[in-house]
């Protein structure tokens, strides 16, 4: 096996968005150095349940105007 090829593997320290901090380890960065989250499970929609925004509207209705004839049972 190869010497000196695998990354260090050391411990930081994770910041969340509200500011608390946890340590793991990790490849990243120096040791103990802070690694700072922009985006995480407190902030994000989709762990909040927040509304998310529909970008393009027309999307689904364009697909199935484009494919009704291939449609097997019509709906009722």
């Amino acid at each position: 096996m190869k010497k000196n090829i695998h990354p260090k593997y050391h411990p930081i320290k994770v910041e969340m968005t509200d500011g608390s901090q946890f340590e793991t380890k990790s490849t990243w960065g120096n040791e103990n150095e802070v690694l700072k989250l922009e985006i995480d499970p407190i902030s994000h929609s989709a762990w909040t349940g927040g509304k998310q925004k529909i970008l393009d509207k027309g999307r689904i209705s364009k697909f199935n105007k484009k494919f009704q004839n291939f449609r097997s049972e019509k709906k009722n």
